[in-house]
């Protein structure tokens, strides 16, 4: 038998032989094993502004895809908010400065616009309505929930999560003109 012919048998067998539920045919693919996080770690920030007073969460979650990011606000000025990871795990008000430069491991330049961007801390932008709440959800590969990662949000003592008063304009070094800080919380693993 030639070589294309043997390619054509194992791909034959291949299509029709099955895994334990062989023979059964489902509408939806089963996904659970690319998604399954790869670690139970999960981690949370309680966001304060700058008198101490409580004014949201971010929570953490991983997948194969990446870190999952969200965020629920209350109380913040209504409009589009700039959103960083932060390298020092320390929010001291009214301004916040103790939670240092964005995050940036890899040395890059600010933003996803930016062609040697972006910092492994930059999550874009979200919303807060009329009302002061907003929420939003940034997933990124540059992030990881993992023990011993060097990408970990646990890394280098801790890392914290700033929100800015302006929009990130996702290009300019080193924090997107997004403002003033306005809002911080340490993130702290909570799973594991």
């Amino acid at each position: 038998m030639s070589k294309l012919g043997i390619c054509a048998l194992v791909l034959l067998l291949a299509a029709c032989t099955g895994g334990p539920e062989s023979g059964k045919a489902s509408a939806t693919p089963n996904t659970d094993r690319f998604a399954a996080a790869p670690t139970n770690q999960r981690a949370q920030a309680s966001l304060a502004d700058g008198t101490g007073r409580s004014v949201g969460l971010v929570t953490f979650s991983e997948d194969r895809v990446g870190v999952r990011v969200d965020i629920s606000v209350l109380g913040l000025p209504p409009g589009t908010h700039g959103w960083h990871v932060h390298a020092v795990g320390k929010c001291d008000g009214p301004a916040f400065t103790t939670a240092g430069a964005h995050y940036n491991p890899n040395n890059r330049t600010h933003g996803e616009l930016s062609p040697t961007g972006p910092h492994a801390g930059d999550l874009g932008n979200f919303v807060v309505n009329s009302d002061g709440r907003g929420s939003g959800t940034f997933v990124t590969p540059l992030l990881s929930l993992a023990p011993g990662s060097p990408y970990s949000v646990s890394a280098a003592g801790g890392l914290a999560v700033v929100i800015h008063a302006n929009a990130d304009d996702e290009r300019t070094d080193p924090s997107g003109n997004s403002g003033d800080r306005i809002a911080c919380g340490v993130i702290k693993v909570i799973g594991g």
